[in-house]
């Protein structure tokens, strides 16, 4: 049976590092503590005194003042990985967790976990071909040697690295190693942390330059596991479950969290809020449980999207020299059809194929496999589709040879819907209303990420009706913007009323329009 040695760096609020030692030990799992020496020593004794008879607990024999992007993260960690070598001969694998960490899973549940596959989980990705970096500098974080922070000595931090490359000082990463990146919160086993341990002492030129490179606990483990162990022992993943804001910033947990982090494959989770009572006092109990079934649906980080994004003004590209003098042209006619369900709106676009001489394109805006025509690579992908968007729709007006061109779009595309309305073209823009069964949500729930196979029914009847409130919202949306020349197409519509609304959209007798009203099955799903 796995036993783990947590490996817990901390730097503040002694009585939470005293909890999350007792509970963790508790399962009979093993804990080593490197408490940042820059905290008081009042703090770091509380903590000893507290623990002093938890022979589960030991403390790294050298406390490192540590600052964030710095070697002294990594020198703290390799301090409390020796520690727990020492002291735990029996732990198989060694977990590295924050203060701010708490288990989503029982301890006899992650147990099993790490018996089932003799891996190590930690993210491995290539530092310089993935897109791993999101912002700030990259290859500047090797080629030059850091001595100064960048947070908290900014100006330093960049006078020493430019005077750097005033002076060509560029150095080589070292011959034998592929640079490698990714999350600090690993868990490896306790073969590869001795081989880590061993080629620590043994090659001193990979730890020189390690110590100067920038934030170095996100390549030093990553980068010597991917060296030492075989690539089919790795599983490039986090067993801690983290997500970021669009500012970059880690999501914090509170209590009404509890049910969607038990949902997600993962075993631990950060960052629980220091507020949040009740979730860490069921957390707590749980992983001290014997509990083993957890329904695992990891739908967390799109839900989060989906609910963060509820409510904001969409943000559209500034509009560039070729948008502002591009335009569909004055004589030619746009007809955008939209609807939520978009097999109905496909439904429409095929009557207009079958029954018009109108050219109709499903959502070519949404939809990365709508078939389009060879336009030199300007349709190939939905970012390219909506970046140009005036250019390519005036390439499909001249591709089809037609002054009236109708396209589907999801309510959701309503900055499309605005722009095209600025255009010099004639717009006209039909709703096409339906109604939302619990069903049907849930499916559409599923397919887009936001719910799963497991997914707790809790967790679902708080969702559903958010999901169907949001459909509301988009509709309003485009409401309120007041678009002349639009219509709604309703399912609790009569045949009339529909025929009356089509015959407005295209211009067409009412007679006609009503043919395609009463289209049969129209509106089923």
């Amino acid at each position: 049976m796995a036993k783990i040695a947590f490996i817990l760096l901390c730097h503040k609020d002694p009585k939470a590092i005293i909890d999350q030692a007792q509970r963790l030990t508790a399962a009979g799992d093993y804990i080593s503590i490197h408490f940042d020496a820059r905290s008081p020593r009042s703090d770091y004794e509380m903590i000893q005194a507290a623990l002093a008879e938890n022979g589960s607990v030991t403390f790294a024999k050298k406390r490192v003042k540590c600052g964030w992007g710095e070697w002294s993260l990594v020198q703290g960690t390799l301090h409390a990985v020796e520690a727990a070598v020492e002291a735990f001969p029996r732990a198989t694998h060694f977990y590295m967790v924050s203060g701010d960490c708490m288990a989503i899973k029982s301890a006899e549940y992650a147990h099993e976990f790490l018996d089932d596959d003799d891996k190590d989980y930690i993210e491995s990705f290539d530092f310089f071909e993935s897109d791993w970096i999101k912002t700030g500098i990259k290859e500047d974080r090797l080629i030059w040697r850091h001595y100064f922070n960048e947070r908290t000595q900014k100006g330093l931090f960049y006078a020493a690295m430019n005077l750097q490359k005033r002076l060509g000082l560029k150095r080589d990463v070292p011959a034998d190693i592929q640079i490698m990146i990714g999350s600090q919160w690993w868990c490896l086993r306790r073969r590869t942390i001795e081989w880590i341990l061993d080629f620590t002492r043994k090659r001193r030129d990979v730890m020189r330059f390690f110590s100067t490179t920038w934030i170095p606990d996100e390549t030093f483990f990553q980068t010597l596991v991917r060296h030492l162990v075989p690539h089919e022992e790795i599983e490039t993943r986090t067993l801690t479950f983290l997500m970021f804001t669009d500012y970059g910033m880690p999501v914090t947990f509170y209590n009404d969290h509890y049910d969607m982090l038990l949902s997600q494959d993962y075993l631990f989770a950060r960052k629980i809020s220091p507020d949040a009572h009740e979730l860490k006092r069921r957390l707590g109990a749980l992983y001290a449980s014997d509990t083993t079934d957890f329904k695992i649906s990891n739908e967390g980080r799109s839900l989060f999207k989906f609910l963060t994004g509820r409510g904001r003004i969409g943000q559209r590209f500034g509009e560039r020299f070729w948008e502002s003098e591009t335009t569909l042209g004055r004589d030619r006619e746009l007809l955008i059809i939209v609807s939520k369900k978009w097999h109905i709106g496909k439904r429409m676009l095929q009557l207009l194929r079958d029954k018009t001489n109108i050219p109709a394109i499903d959502y070519l805006f949404d939809e990365e496999e709508t078939v389009l025509p060879d336009l030199g690579g300007i349709q190939a992908t939905i970012e390219k589709r909506t970046r140009h968007r005036r250019a390519l729709m005036r390439m499909l007006f001249d591709y089809y040879k037609t002054d009236r061109l109708a396209i589907g779009m999801d309510p959701g595309d309503i900055e499309l819907m605005k722009d095209f309305y600025t255009d010099r073209s004639k717009t006209r823009l039909l709703e096409i209303e339906t109604d939302y069964s619990d069903e049907w949500i849930l499916g559409h729930a599923m397919r887009v990420g936001l719910a799963g196979e497991r997914t707790p029914q809790e967790a679902l009847d708080r969702l559903i009706p958010t999901i169907r409130q949001d459909f509301f919202y988009e509709s309003d949306r485009i409401r309120d913007e007041g678009f002349v020349d639009m219509h709604i197409l309703r399912e609790n519509g009569t045949s009339e009323e529909n025929a009356e609304a089509l015959a407005k959209f295209l211009t067409i007798p009412e007679e006609r329009a009503l043919e395609l009203a009463q289209t049969d099955g129209f509106f089923s799903d």
